[in-house]
């Protein structure tokens, strides 16, 4: 594009950009916040040698919306917001309107979106672009400089240019005032925070106050000021939607689908009480903790040991592993440096317990990344000495009472790992799996009927010594195409919070256990060949199959001699209907071996 269209519309901009603001005092009319308050407490603290922290894990998706709310009304001089997924849903609007208070205070706002699946609508970036002078917006890695992409855009994309258009920031992030940030898996959409009335994912963020934050800053500038994040006006369809029409109205109130519930988290941000029990109590006081992101550079210079600096920490965390690691992905697909890593382990005098939390077929909305977990199932399990557990699809934790709910709204179940009477949930995946739309990324039909859940947390604890919460997915995609951040926690005790968190998500009500099913050895021996092969595998039969705890037993390894005599096997994908998307899973089995890489 021209850069002559590029000033005019700049120009165009200036020139209807809201500049009225809605307070006049020093700190921008912000609310008190104990979340903040603690942060800069940590930073006043600090010192070069000992760094002071505070650290709370968000596994309960409604603390982990209502503290966003809260840091952003409590922001004084600026909010900073880096995704991978932006909806125009409840949540997405939700969150869009309180930074746009936050903007009309005085507070200076920048929101990082990965193209892809962000927005997408012309007229509401316009909208954007001259909401509010304190309001900026940028797309990271647009196709073909566009906002919105077609599909046949976005299949010339894949033809054409292949390695940029792959690669995508999949950091997420929210920064208040350089002190105090959110980082882990989820995005603004509905699925994310419970809010979807079919599909939510089980997913984790963790809150970070203290030094740890201006690394977060300074990771937020790199990206910001990178080539790939491209201003609104300089976006083909935004800047002709600019130029072609007439000023819009002025910005519109949002129109929620529950209002009422969007009200209840809208109180919550500050409700004292609420805030005490359900964040502030589960806040550590700590030391050591860091923040690592991949640099923007990534796929361009993968040579360069610091443009992969947050997948190279979290491959030497599990690299270190003496006794134990416990690992929650929602994609059980490694990539060959992990594969390397785990054989290392594997074959040391001690290797050490290796406990996999990761979804089911039934339980996940990404089907084709499932298929080559499948076919590698007995190198995981046999070579790698796994322990995998995939997650059931509906919860079995008490029913969660929302008085204040509308009747359409009603008490759902509580996912696995969750709190009673709090909410946690989310899924994005690669070019072939979920396109960011909850409608169009509908998982597999199932069996039995009701709400599910899926799996999106991305977490690892190392010997029960330190651990990591982020948005990396340990795979092909997240080592080698797609940035990703996130944190290391260097505390036992966040450890053991966390480790307990996962293996709740493991227990027999909430995942069905993976294990070698009893089979003649001709069978295993045509399973083995076939699954060696990377292309037509078509043997049906597989080393490993889904087992259930049986009634009355109690719950043990798959390596335990009373195993079978305790579990009952419910073949390879349990709950799930006879469905085109079951049939393209056996399919992908057989022959997509060879893009295991980019999904």
């Amino acid at each position: 594009m021209s850069p002559t269209r590029i000033r005019r519309a700049d120009a165009v901009v200036a020139e209807r950009v809201q500049r009225t603001l809605d307070c006049d005092r020093p700190d921008h009319c912000a609310i008190d916040s104990p979340l903040l308050d603690a942060a800069r407490q940590a930073l006043a603290d600090s010192t070069e040698a000992e760094p002071v922290h505070v650290v709370t894990l968000l596994n309960d998706s409604e603390a982990a919306l209502v503290a966003r709310l809260n840091l952003i009304r409590a922001a004084q001089r600026s909010v900073d917001i880096q995704t991978y997924i932006w909806d125009q849903d409840d949540a997405g609007q939700l969150v869009l309107d309180e930074l746009l208070k936050a903007a009309r205070r005085g507070v200076k706002v920048r929101i990082l979106a990965d193209q892809l699946f962000s927005f997408g609508d012309q007229a509401l970036l316009e909208r954007l672009a001259g909401a509010h002078e304190n309001l900026q917006v940028r797309l990271y890695n647009p196709t073909f400089h566009e906002a919105q992409t077609s599909v046949a855009e976005f299949t010339a994309g894949i033809v054409c240019c292949f390695l940029t258009f792959n690669q995508r920031m999949h950091n997420k992030l929210l920064l208040v005032d350089d002190a105090i940030g959110i980082t882990g898996g989820r995005n603004y959409q509905d699925r994310y925070f419970d809010w979807d009335d079919e599909f939510d994912y089980v997913d984790r963020d963790v809150m970070v106050g203290g030094p740890a934050a201006r690394a977060m800053a300074a990771s937020f500038e790199t990206f910001w000021h990178h080539r790939r994040s491209v201003p609104l006006t300089h976006l083909r369809d935004v800047n002709r939607h600019i130029l072609d029409n007439e000023a819009p109205t002025p910005w519109p109130a949002p129109r929620y689908a529950h209002p009422q519930r969007v009200a209840r988290v809208q109180e919550e941000a500050e409700d004292p009480d609420w805030l005490d029990d359900a964040l502030v109590s589960q806040t550590l006081r700590t030391g050591r903790v860091d923040y690592f992101s991949d640099l923007p550079a990534k796929t361009e210079q993968p040579q360069q040991r610091s443009a992969r600096e947050f997948t190279a920490h979290v491959m030497r965390m599990v690299g270190a592993a003496q006794h134990e690691v416990v690992l929650q992905t929602p994609y059980l697909v490694l990539s060959q440096r992990a594969e390397r890593l785990f054989a290392r382990l594997r074959q040391g005098e001690s290797p050490p317990r290796i406990i996999v939390s990761t979804n089911s077929l039934a339980s996940t909305d990404a089907f084709a990344v499932y298929a080559l977990s499948y076919k590698h199932r007995k190198r995981y399990l046999k070579d790698d000495g796994f322990e995998i557990y995939e997650m059931k699809p509906h919860a079995t934790g008490p029913a969660q009472d929302n008085a204040d709910a509308s009747a359409d709204e009603g008490p759902a179940p509580t996912p696995a790992g969750h709190a009673p009477g709090r909410h946690r949930v989310g899924t994005e995946r690669g070019l072939l799996g979920s396109r960011g739309n909850a409608r169009r990324n509908r998982p597999a039909p199932l069996t039995t009927p009701g709400r599910r859940f899926g799996l999106h947390a991305k977490s690892i604890v190392v010997d029960d010594d330190f651990a990591m919460v982020g948005s990396h997915n340990f795979d092909p995609r997240s080592d080698h195409y797609n940035t990703e951040a996130g944190v290391i926690v260097y505390d036992a005790r966040f450890a053991s919070e966390l480790r307990d968190s996962i293996l709740r998500d493991t227990q027999p009500e909430n995942a069905w256990v993976i294990a070698p099913r009893q089979q003649g050895s001709l069978s295993m021996a045509i399973g083995d060949f076939s699954a060696s092969l990377p292309v037509f595998d078509l043997w049906p039969y597989r080393y490993a199959t889904s087992y259930d705890l049986k009634a009355g037993c109690t719950p043990m390894r798959p390596s335990d001699p009373a195993f079978l005599s305790c579990y009952t096997p419910v073949g390879d994908f349990p709950d799930v209907a006879v469905s085109p998307k079951l049939i393209y899973t056996r399919l992908i089995t057989a022959f997509g071996a060879g893009v295991k890489g980019v999904l």
